[in-house]
């Protein structure tokens, strides 16, 4: 049954919030300049209507594309593609914003909810924000229209309720028009991660709040208030800030904790395009706090938030126009929205560079700026800093686009990203945070104080003096010999330290005032914990037992990495390591089951053999039969330290479909470093290859040696049920039962002889441990024995690397740190706005 009424419905919806957000835009524009204060109310309450009816249309896409992913209706496009029915809730959830639609429909549904807070907090600036507010909102609405006009053959947008046969020419749906699919391709499993459910919306906020402190400046200069629009932006740029830089750490966690790349940041375009516009408002948000404080530095402020948001525009660009092509794992395809897209980026561009260049004059300057021991010159000089830091990554990020351009016109361009993006990238970057943390530190003083050289003399000793103290040794316990990471450690303290006093000086007289310290330590603990996690992470698995893994491999590669065969203990680290078996992932609820306690009855469902525990908790009784993540593989390590405690960590295989056999590490945690381990490779049982059938007779309760190892027949069992097989009346199975004693327990094994319509079959039983595969080939009644055949195989093993990351809890707790900070300014800041607006200042 196609389900075509949802579909319908939020495709009106789609259109309707197009035509609401043009309307409304159209309204509050008409109530900015108009000069009648009866007609600007009116056109004023008309832009409020169409808002709430834009919303409300933006709420009707969002309940019917998640009404047809959560109901599994198939028939559409997206569901399809981004969904199946084996996805818990919270994953559905995360379904809903894989795809470019989705993601776009997030971004319109944040801004619907940040338009309403505008308006019931800022009425004064209400029409003019909000015609800005709705013109983007224009863009975004038709980026989800999926309206085609053939006579022009032109194509607005891509809509989510597209139906499956009108997205994909398959001979099927020539057929049968109707066909639905019993089951969806599903979500990426590497994006079925619980980071996954909370740091798109996260990130896609701090998309949408940007476009804020942008309306307040284009309102400030289209409405010539070229000073008042900075005291009502301010806390939302700071917001933006917290917002947008919470994203991106947790997408940086989720790396850590997902990816085998044994980091949290690999420099990658989309990553680029996201850091680059944070960088910017962040430096906006310093010269508008100056501008508060001293009326300078308000032309670097215009500059400063009009760039970050077109810094959003071209990210948006640049990960979904399909123009970074193969450069990056996580862009979007093209899906024929590039030159939306682009129109989108330009049009604000050149409104935003005419309507400055026609303010420019206007705007109010002061010679503030020039004074060397003034706040206002170091926190530009820090603007500035963090400018060209962006500048540095953006550059090379965009090397696609200037390949399409030139050849777009014509030419032919060879030029290349970087081939190794971490070093290229980081080599400047790192002297970049050498500045900003130097500036961070130094700077807080002349915020605080009237300086002259010898009051910056007297203040910064003290610091100077304890940085030198605390660094030399650090240096000296942990072996820092590198001249380059010495210098970033010496900054990094020297930023804790120096705000560290400023701080103790704040909280005595006003607390309230304490979010720049605040997010300054976590900075500078940032770089600290960055400098040790990533520059002094070593391999510990190192293989010292004289032998290579593998000759087709190189030297670095035998030299790292661990081989080890299930159940055979080796050395690493101060570690005793073991190898103790494949586990498999159910569906529901948390743990993990062996897979040699589980029988497998399809790809995706497995019965108990026994009562399954997992760490002391059970989690299914025996012949219990549940769904499983059948794409997953945890390797079980065991490690014992010298002390003999024992630690169990799960290192993942996926086999994933867009990314092949996809590594995800375990992480031993502890208080100064973290363990991270993932696998390399293993054994590929589809490959393997098994010996020839050794056949040989037995008795019950006799003992008999397979592959070294001591087994037992124990008997017989006639059962009456077989998996894929359907017995007839006639027919006969019966169950053997095999024990074999292994190097940590004792193995059973069952393998089937059955007799069907006259026909002998076998169905041999692995023993996966142990690399043995035992079939019973016989019964001979008349002498009292049974016929057993042994195959065997090389033992499982799996290859290992493992890394030591120290001190990467310092780079969290910094992080929490300046989220902290920044939920501090973002009160004060507010609560400002808030007293001066309860005074008629607006």
């Amino acid at each position: 049954m196609m389900h075509t009424f949802i579909g319908d419905l939020g495709h009106f919806f789609s259109i309707a919030a197009f035509i609401t957000a043009l309307f409304s835009s159209f309204s509050y524009f008409k109530a900015s300049t108009t000069e009648d204060l009866d007609r600007k109310k009116s056109w004023r309450i008309n832009g409020r209507a169409f808002f709430f009816m834009h919303g409300g249309s933006v709420l009707g896409v969002v309940v019917s594309l998640f009404f047809i992913i959560y109901n599994h209706y198939f028939e559409y496009h997206y569901a399809w593609n981004h969904s199946s029915t084996r996805l818990p809730t919270h994953y559905m959830v995360s379904s809903f914003w894989e795809g470019q639609e989705g993601s776009f429909l997030l971004w319109m549904f944040w801004h619907a909810v940040l338009g309403t807070i505008l308006i019931f907090t800022n009425r004064f600036w209400e029409p003019s924000i909000m015609t800005v507010f709705m013109l983007v909102q224009v863009f975004l609405s038709s980026m989800i229209l999926g309206v085609a006009i053939p006579q022009l053959e032109l194509k607005i947008g891509s809509s989510p309720f597209i139906l499956l046969r009108d997205a994909i020419d398959a001979p099927i749906f020539r057929e049968n028009p109707d066909f639905v699919p019993k089951d969806g391709t599903g979500l990426n499993p590497l994006l079925q991660n619980y980071w996954m459910v909370i740091h798109p919306p996260t990130l896609f906020l701090g998309f949408a709040t940007t476009i804020i402190p942008f309306a307040y400046c284009i309102a400030g200069l289209w409405q010539k208030k070229y000073r008042d629009w900075v005291r009502p932006a301010l806390p939302w740029a700071l917001f933006s800030g917290a917002v947008l830089g919470l994203g991106i750490l947790m997408g940086g966690y989720w790396a850590y904790e997902t990816l085998n790349f044994g980091g949290y940041w690999n420099w990658d375009p989309v990553e680029n395009a996201v850091y680059v516009p944070w960088l910017f408002l962040i430096a906006s948000i310093h010269t508008m706090i100056t501008f508060k404080k001293s009326s300078t530095a308000l032309k670097a402020s215009v500059i400063l938030v009009i760039t970050t948001f077109i810094l959003i525009l071209y990210s948006t660009f640049l990960t979904r126009s399909g123009i970074l092509g193969n450069s990056s794992v996580h862009s979007f395809t093209d899906l024929g929205l590039s030159g939306q897209l682009l129109i989108y980026l330009l049009v604000f561009t050149i409104l935003s560079i005419v309507l400055s260049w026609m303010r420019w004059k206007a705007l109010p300057t002061t010679e503030k700026e020039a004074s060397t021991y003034s706040r206002e010159f170091w926190i530009l000089i820090g603007a500035i800093t963090l400018c060209l830091m962006g500048f540095q990554v953006l550059v090379p990020t965009s090397i696609p686009v200037y390949n399409s351009i030139v050849e777009a016109f014509g030419g032919i361009s060879n030029l290349a990203p970087p081939a190794d993006q971490i070093e290229y990238y980081s080599k400047f970057q790192l002297w970049f945070a050498v500045l900003v943390a130097l500036l961070s530190g130094t700077g807080q003083f002349f915020w605080w104080k009237k300086m002259d050289r010898s009051q910056l003399q007297k203040d910064l000793t003290l610091p100077i003096v304890i940085t030198l103290i605390i660094s030399t040794v650090v240096i000296l316990v942990f072996n820092v010999g590198d001249p380059t990471l010495m210098v970033l450690l010496v900054a990094g303290i020297y930023t804790v330290v120096a705000n560290t006093k400023i701080l103790i000086g704040v909280l005595k007289s006003s607390p309230r005032l304490s979010g720049g310290a605040v997010a300054h330590i976590g900075v500078g603990m940032m770089l600290i914990g960055v400098l040790f996690s990533s520059g002094y992470s070593k391999v510990v698995s190192l293989n010292n037992t004289g032998m290579l893994i593998s000759r087709e491999l190189d030297e670095e590669f035998n030299r790292e990495n661990l081989l080890l065969f299930i159940n055979e203990p080796k050395t690493m680290n101060n570690y005793q390591i073991k190898y103790t078996g494949e586990h498999l992932e159910p569906l529901e609820g948390p743990g993990l089951v062996k897979k040699d306690q589980v029988t497998r009855i399809s790809e995706f469902m497995a019965v108990a053999d026994n009562d399954l525990y997992f760490e002391g908790d059970q989690l299914f009784q025996a012949n219990d039969t549940f769904a499983i993540h059948a794409e997953n593989t945890y390797y079980a390590i065991e490690l014992t330290s010298a002390k003999g405690k024992k630690y169990n960590l799960y290192p993942r295989i996926q086999d994933n479909p867009t990314m092949g056999a996809a590594a995800s590490p375990a992480i031993k945690r502890d208080l100064n470093k973290d363990l991270y381990a993932h696998v390399v490779t293993r054994l590929s049982h589809e490959e393997v290859e098994w010996s020839e059938l050794d056949e040989f007779k037995v008795t019950v309760n006799e003992n008999f040696f397979v592959n070294d190892y001591v087994a037992r027949f124990e008997g017989l069992q006639r059962i009456f049920e077989v998996n894929g097989v359907d017995l007839g009346e006639g027919d006969l199975a019966v169950k053997g039962f095999v024990k074999i004693q292994g190097e940590e327990k004792e193995y059973e094994a069952h393998p089937v002889f059955l007799v069907k319509n006259g026909l002998v079959g076998r169905i041999p039983d692995e023993v996966n441990d142990l690399g043995l595969r035992i079939s019973l080939m016989n019964i001979h009644p008349e002498e009292n024995q049974f016929e057993v055949g042994i195959s065997t195989r090389q033992k499982d093993w799996i290859i290992l690397k493992a890394l030591e990351k120290p001190l990467i809890n310092v780079l969290w707790l910094g992080t929490l740190l300046l989220m902290f900070g920044f939920g501090i300014a973002v009160v004060r800041r507010y609560t400002e706005f808030k007293k001066m607006r309860e005074k008629g200042v607006e």
